[in-house]
């Protein structure tokens, strides 16, 4: 079967598709609404749509929101290198100005929620807020999981197996990746809709695109590596500081991949203005499984 294209995931709807130049790759986003600006940034195994629903809700609130593909994914470049959160951090960095704004309010789910904590700890002056959805503190996780091995610890093994030369991707490209790793963390009422069945079919095929697969691997990849180097040991330094935007976390209180008691753990990297949410009934991806709910506590947030 011929795999995908990257323009595949340019999806119709009340939105734009363009590509916007950062940091020196080319990131696609889509794009809705007219206001103040709102970034918002995918995890894994998704990439833009994921955001479907809170691009229009927050346009109708009067908000510019914007949902990119991380660089790796979907329609974005998918360069060899670069899958560190220093140079991640700096593709989020770069897309704020060349969106023509000095500053925004970043919401990320996993990945691009820790993306979002090291644009805050790294390039403050582009953050005005910062809204972590199944997103842990980097440094929370790294704790949680030397302390906690039985719990955030376990709950991340399958890390380990991610750190494999190849089979992941090919995993994730023709086999059921996608979709085990979506139902094993998805709450069970959202997994039984047909709204699931729609995301988990547009993102199994968004991983055959080309390179898509590999990309997404990377992060994990360098997320391990980098504890056992002076990188590591300098990230944990850089990203320590206090974030100087006010910070809302929201967590699914079923969460299996990254655990609510993680997500509490993350004050004292968070600053004074830090406040968590944990949803009842909710797995890994709250933005999806509670749309209208997630997309009224980002705008009320964002509106204070």
């Amino acid at each position: 079967m011929r795999p995908p294209s990257p323009e595949s995931v340019r999806y119709s709807g009340p939105w734009t598709h363009r590509a916007v130049s950062a940091n020196g790759i080319r990131l696609h986003v889509a794009e809705c609404g007219a206001g103040p600006l709102v970034v918002l940034l995918h995890g894994f195994p998704e990439f833009w749509y994921a955001w479907r629903h809170q691009l229009v809700g927050l346009a109708e609130r009067g908000y510019r929101a914007v949902a990119v593909d991380l660089r790796g994914y979907g329609d974005s470049d998918k360069p060899p290198r670069g899958y560190d959160l220093w140079t991640l951090a700096g593709d989020v960095a770069g897309l704020v100005p060349a969106l023509g704004e000095d500053r925004a309010a970043i919401v990320g789910h996993g990945w691009g929620g820790v993306v979002g904590w090291t644009v805050a700890a790294l390039h403050p002056r582009r953050v005005n807020a910062l809204v972590a959805v199944a997103a842990p503190h980097p440094l929370a996780v790294r704790r949680a999981v030397v302390r906690e091995p039985r719990g955030q610890g376990r709950a991340l093994l399958a890390v380990a197996g991610f750190q494999l030369p190849r089979w992941p991707e090919r995993v994730l490209r023709v086999g059921d990746g996608v979709e085990r790793s979506m139902r094993g963390w998805a709450g069970a009422e959202w997994s039984a809709t047909d709204d699931f069945e729609d995301a988990v079919a547009r993102y199994r095929a968004a991983a055959r695109i080309p390179g898509a697969a590999y990309c997404a691997m990377e992060y994990y990849r360098w997320a391990v590596r980098s504890q056992l180097r002076a990188e590591g040991r300098r990230f944990a330094v850089a990203v320590a500081r206090p974030a100087e935007a006010p910070v809302l976390g929201l967590h699914g209180a079923d969460d299996p991949w990254l655990l609510p008691d993680t997500a509490e753990a993350s004050a004292p990297w968070a600053g004074e203005r830090h406040t968590v949410e944990v949803l009842a009934g909710v797995g890994h991806f709250p933005h999806e499984e509670r749309p209208t709910a997630v997309t009224a506590r980002i705008a009320d947030f964002l509106d204070r």
